[in-house]
């Protein structure tokens, strides 16, 4: 039960947060004939939004110091990123749930009642609902966009990166309904998704920056390369080779991390010329922050 209950909440403070963002950004992409597709996605903004505060109040001393220190809950920029963005979208942004998880506390011997297995498990079976819906929506969004029958200012391989992101959400809650350990994985399998996932931000950043910003836009040419290249090494790996891999993707992985640090302080700060959101700029930061702690794991 203590297992259940303390890898369910760390799941959910990390992947909640970032489908209700996801479901932001692909808010903001429609075209005004697409109302219905606005108003799905701000549907599952608000229900997302609405398990990441019940997620964060049930927290409280009971999730790992390392999860809370690592930086994917929230990063110094959060707060002031969301306010920012909210002001350019128009989209409202619940930042009070961002200060209550600034002030969560991690392991301090709360006792797991089954009052608390109760409520996780309630939690679980919303967000597998709330899951469901949310990956119909974007499948049917990803197939109407490569027919040409609508238009976002999302990429079709952001709309498909996100899909991928939730569909490994969905499978890590199911996993805990069945009474599995989600920590105990193959560390091959985090690093083909994540090295996957960090290509990605690298490729987005690259498209999304202002074409006058060539030093920037050469440095993530750069971080799409090296992961690139990774996930071919661990795609060959051995037994024997693995480790050897894994250290050159913790290597990689904070450099990005870095970058992506300073780009969100920029971009937040409008240093940086970008059609990137600061809220954006965060989030990708927020995922390398994830990745890293699973690789040393």
């Amino acid at each position: 039960m203590q297992r259940y209950v303390v890898q369910s909440l760390e799941l959910h403070l990390f992947f909640s947060r970032i489908m209700k963002e996801h479901s932001l950004f692909l808010q903001g992409g429609f075209v005004q004939k697409d109302e219905d597709f606005i108003k799905a996605a701000d549907f599952f903004r608000n229900g997302f939004e609405n398990l990441l505060r019940e997620v964060v109040i049930l927290s409280d001393g009971i999730v790992r110091c390392p999860v809370l220190e690592s930086g994917e809950v929230v990063t110094e920029f959060t707060c002031s990123a969301e306010k920012h963005t909210e002001k350019l979208t128009g989209i409202p942004i619940d930042t009070k749930i961002t200060l209550l998880e600034e002030k969560l506390r991690c392991d301090k011997d709360v006792r797991i009642t089954p009052n608390i297995a109760g409520q996780v498990r309630k939690i679980n079976r919303e967000a597998i609902k709330l899951l469901n819906g949310l990956i119909k929506l974007k499948e049917d969004i990803i197939c109407r966009v490569l027919k040409c029958e609508m238009f976002t200012f999302n990429y079709p391989l952001l709309i498909e990166h996100i899909l991928r992101e939730a569909k490994l959400y969905r499978s890590f809650v199911v996993a805990l309904e069945h009474g599995k350990d989600i920590d105990n994985r193959d560390i091959r399998d985090d690093e083909l998704f994540w090295n996957q996932i960090m290509m990605e931000h690298s490729l987005f950043i690259r498209g999304l920056l202002d074409p006058t910003e060539n030093k920037l836009i050469k440095t993530s040419n750069g971080f799409a390369i090296d992961f690139e290249e990774l996930l071919e090494e661990v795609r060959c790996a051995t037994d024997e080779t693995i480790e050897s891999i894994t250290d050159e993707t913790i290597k990689k992985t904070k450099e990005l991390r870095d970058f992506k640090a300073a780009g969100t302080k920029g971009i937040d700060n409008c240093e940086i010329r970008s059609i990137i959101l600061p809220l954006l700029a965060d989030h990708v930061l927020r995922e390398a922050n994830h990745y890293l702690r699973l690789l040393r794991c």
